[in-house]
Parts: structure tokens; C-alpha cells; sequence
């Protein structure tokens, strides 16, 4: 059974609240759970004391059986000292979507203009048209 510390979301439209869970991974995010160990409220200022309640003894007692933090309780532990949240880091976010897919377009003409250049020099390179898979229907 895989043990994560997540977030369950609870309060109403527009209006979110979320409690801190101990869950099995499996079960659904707002469903079952076996401990509830604090709760958040996002919708506070974040100087309240208010806006977060964590019971950290609970927390590292599962983490010592276990329990795998999601990316949002880790930064929590993190504030608090308990753990080192590892920052990630993702240059080609910043890009773009439209110039990374030029980009990846580009590599793969660049790999295949490679690869067929490869096989003109090499000599023998199976003909992908020459045999039709396995399974695969006759052209009609």
C-alpha cells in the first residue's frame, strides 16, 4: 500500500478549502483517507495564522512509515524545516509553445536527415516499404 500526504479538497464553488490527508495513493483525491493531519485555506491573507494548520509531529511519523509528501505538502514541509523540497528546474517553460515545437521539429529532421545519411553511406538499410508488418492489412 503506497501512502501519500496530499491535499483533499473541501468547501464550495469558487470557495476552495483544502484538508491535509494521509491517503492511500489509489484512492480518489476527495474520497478515502485514513488520517487528516491539518488543513489550508487559500483564500486567507498569507500572514494569517489561520490559513494553515499542519501538524507536523503527525507528519513526520508517516513520512517514517512511508508516506510520500505531494509537490504542494513538500513546499509546506519545506517552510517549516522539516524537509528539502528540491527545486526543479525547466528552461523550455519559459519558450514559447509554437517556437519549441519548431524546435523539436528541427531535431527530428536534423536525426533523420542524419540517420538516412548514415544508410546511404553505410550501404545496406532495410526498406521500410519493402515488407509489410506483421498483421498489417495488404494495400488495396
Amino acid at each position: 500500500m503506497s501512502l501519500v500526504i496530499r491535499m483533499a479538497r473541501a468547501g464550495t464553488k469558487k470557495r476552495p478549502f483544502y484538508h491535509i490527508v494521509v491517503a492511500d495513493s489509489r484512492s480518489p483525491r476527495d474520497g478515502r483517507f485514513i488520517e487528516r493531519i491539518g488543513y489550508f485555506n487559500p483564500l486567507l491573507p498569507k500572514d494569517k495564522t489561520e490559513r494553515l494548520k499542519f501538524d507536523l509531529e503527525k507528519a513526520k511519523a508517516w513520512i517514517a512509515k512511508g508516506a510520500q509528501p505531494s509537490d504542494r505538502i513538500m513546499r509546506f514541509l519545506d517552510v517549516a524545516g522539516v524537509m528539502k523540497r528540491t527545486k526543479r528546474n525547466n528552461p523550455q517553460k519559459a519558450i514559447p509553445r509554437k517556437e519549441r515545437k519548431a524546435q523539436e521539429e528541427a531535431a527530428k529532421a536534423a536525426a533523420g536527415g542524419a540517420a538516412a545519411a548514415g544508410a546511404a553511406a553505410g550501404g545496406a538499410a532495410p526498406a521500410a516499404s519493402a515488407a509489410p508488418a506483421a498483421g498489417a492489412a495488404p494495400p488495396s
